[in-house]
């Protein structure tokens, strides 16, 4: 049960690695073009993604816009923006990364899934996925915030997670989430897709059998089998939550 616990507060702590790698960013640079796109803002996704992180807070520009001398004399200043697309034969995958001057992620965003057929649906339903890992990520003047990224905080910093209260129980409600979900493979994990099909959460591996670290969209936590069920834990207004899922291997 310990390491459980630790996992379910490794999900979490993902935010306090983010909030330092982004401590000292307002600007965001977008691309009037991404590069696997091939005309100007190409289905509305370079306006869509600056007028995103406008609505954060942030100061944002297209890459070809006249930019103010704070950042044209130190680039470092800003973030750039970068879109990955990874598609199948019949799902559009996009991925949204942010990076510093030098070219290192500092944040990435889940990978976005959609599968309309017409193209600009898609991307357009693609894109606004991925954007829900930057639900809590937001610039207030000198405090900017996040709460997800791809990459787990190192061992030491879960380690240092605020234990719950003593007198707080440690599950405060159980739910049943309704209807059959089906598990498919992806390279790190499984995604669980309801029967429209939809993508409702994603499972990624970690070294405890039968526990996964999860993300169903609205926040992290974790997925695990305990006595043949399966259930996915979350904190929800610092009580743990226990939802009994359904999920078909």
């Amino acid at each position: 049960m310990k390491r459980y616990l630790f996992i379910l507060f490794l999900a979490i702590s993902f935010s306090v690695q983010a909030q330092s790698n982004t401590a000292n960013y307002k600007y965001i640079i977008v691309p009037e073009k991404f590069s696997f796109l091939k005309q100007i803002n190409q289905y509305g996704l370079n306006t869509l993604t600056k007028a995103f992180f406008e609505e954060k807070g942030f100061t944002v520009y297209f890459d070809n816009s006249e930019i103010p001398e704070e950042i044209a004399t130190d680039r470092c200043k800003a973030l750039v923006v970068e879109l990955q697309e990874n598609n199948s034969m019949f799902v559009t995958n996009l991925t949204l990364l942010l990076k510093d001057c030098k070219g290192a992620v500092v944040i990435k965003s889940k990978a976005g899934k959609s599968r309309e057929k017409e193209y600009e649906t898609s991307y357009n339903l693609a894109l606004k996925d991925a954007f829900t890992s930057f639900n809590d990520f937001k610039y207030v003047a000198g405090n900017p915030t996040t709460v997800t990224t791809s990459t787990p905080a190192p061992a030491n910093v879960a380690a240092k997670a605020a234990p719950a209260p003593v007198n707080q129980p440690i599950v405060a409600k159980t739910e049943q989430q309704e209807g059959l979900l089906y598990a498919q493979p992806i390279s790190n994990g499984y995604q669980l897709i309801d029967a429209t099909p939809k993508i409702v959460m994603t499972l990624l591996k970690t070294s405890v059998e039968d526990c996964y670290i999860s993300n169903n969209g609205n926040g992290n936590g974790v997925v695990l089998k305990k006595n043949g069920t399966w259930f996915f834990e979350y904190y929800k207004n610092n009580v743990l939550v226990s939802e009994k899922l359904s999920i078909k291997f």
